[in-house]
């Protein structure tokens, strides 16, 4: 018998679109799928804020510290997905059906000597500063319609 998914809750979820000073973004290349780019991204532990969360996962994803960003603003609301079938029942323990995530917009006030992507617990095994096409283009499908909402929300900022 097969488990109704769409009964799941969403796992709550920050994401952090970093900028530099000419307004790229900041993107790695996941460890686990090679070839798929994203913003650094993560849950919300039980009692942390959203903002606590996005710099402690800023920390953990690329070793940036609070005090080498900016920060800018958060999307108006909260943005979901659901995982693609083959996902589903298999990451997060089978909890959750997808995510949802509020994202925030730091601008980066150090240097790429800065950014460690060789942390306690890595994601990336590759990272660089790229605009908001080819973000949009080079992240997974799923996740597609969120970077779009992503790009026209924070456009004014972007390169």
């Amino acid at each position: 018998m097969s488990k109704d998914f769409s009964t799941l809750p969403y796992r709550p979820c920050v994401g952090i679109m970093l900028l530099d000073a000419e307004g790229r973004i900041f993107v790695g290349e996941r460890i686990d799928t090679p070839g798929a780019w994203q913003m650094p991204q993560g849950g919300i532990d039980d009692g942390e804020e959203p903002q606590e969360a996005a710099l402690r996962e800023l920390w953990e994803e690329i070793g940036v510290t609070a005090d080498l960003v900016e920060v800018l603003g958060h999307t108006s609301e909260w943005l979901t997905y659901d995982l693609p079938d083959h996902l589903l029942g298999k990451v997060w323990k089978g909890k959750y059906r997808g995510q949802k995530q509020l994202w925030f917009l730091l601008r980066f006030k150090g240097t790429d000597k800065d950014i460690v992507i060789e942390t306690d617990h890595p994601e990336f095994s590759h990272w660089k500063w790229t605009d908001s096409a080819r973000l949009v283009s080079d992240i997974v499908p799923f996740k597609r319609d969120i970077y779009e909402a992503l790009v026209a929300e924070f456009n004014g900022h972007l390169v």
